[in-house]
Order: structure tokens, then C-alpha cells, then sequence
């Protein structure tokens, strides 16, 4: 935990912000988080111009499919059910069904050896 007391800043300052921190005369207390400092790694990482450019080059894909499922009539939009775990699941399932009709398109098999590309 972190502790602000209204005597922490410099003396014959004042604190500009004081009164929208705390009116108290205790002072605020405010706790940090157990994931603060993976926080803090994950934003120092992100400011990587190869990070940047690798999750530039990988999001629109991502996002393209995952608004696709949502926007057709494959009820991404609306539960069907009542409870995470009922919607986690039927979530799973539409995705499976969308990836299975992909591979479908895609001319790629399953054989008693693995996959396979269909030959014309």
C-alpha cells in the first residue's frame, strides 16, 4: 500500500491537486494492484517500435475474424444461453464450426494420416 499524507509535500508547497485527492485529514490511502509492475513491464514492452510493428501487422487479422463471427447470423452477437461457462462453450463451438466450413473451402481434408490438401 502506498500512503498519502496531506503533510507529504514539500514544505512551503502546496499540492495543486490536493483537493481533488482527499479532503481528509488523514490523508488517501491507495493500494497497488498484485499485477502493478506486469502492468508496467507490459507498457514499457508496447512502446518497442518492433512490438508495435508486429502487433500492427497481427491485430487486423485477429479483429477481422472476430467481427465477422459477431456481425453473421451466427449468434455471436446474442447468448443463447444463461451463464459464462454455457456461452464460453457455445462460443468455442461456433468458432470450431466457422474454422471447419474455412478448411472445407480451403480444400483441406482429414485423412486417417493427418491433413491433407485436396488435388483436383
Amino acid at each position: 500500500m502506498v500512503m498519502a499524507s496531506p503533510t507529504s509535500v514539500r514544505p512551503g508547497t502546496t499540492a495543486r491537486c490536493r483537493s481533488q485527492c482527499t479532503t481528509s485529514r488523514e490523508g488517501r490511502t491507495i493500494a497497488v494492484g498484485r499485477y502493478e509492475q506486469r502492468l508496467a513491464d507490459a507498457r514499457r514492452q508496447q512502446q518497442d517500435p518492433a512490438w508495435v510493428a508486429n502487433y500492427r501487422a497481427t491485430r487486423p487479422k485477429i479483429e477481422r475474424k472476430l467481427g465477422h463471427l459477431m456481425r453473421r447470423k451466427h449468434g455471436g452477437r446474442r447468448a443463447r444461453m444463461r451463464g459464462t461457462t454455457k456461452i464460453d462453450a457455445d462460443f468455442n463451438l461456433l468458432a470450431a464450426a466457422h474454422n471447419l466450413a474455412r478448411l472445407a473451402v480451403l480444400g483441406i481434408r482429414s485423412t486417417t494420416t493427418g491433413w491433407t490438401v485436396a488435388t483436383a
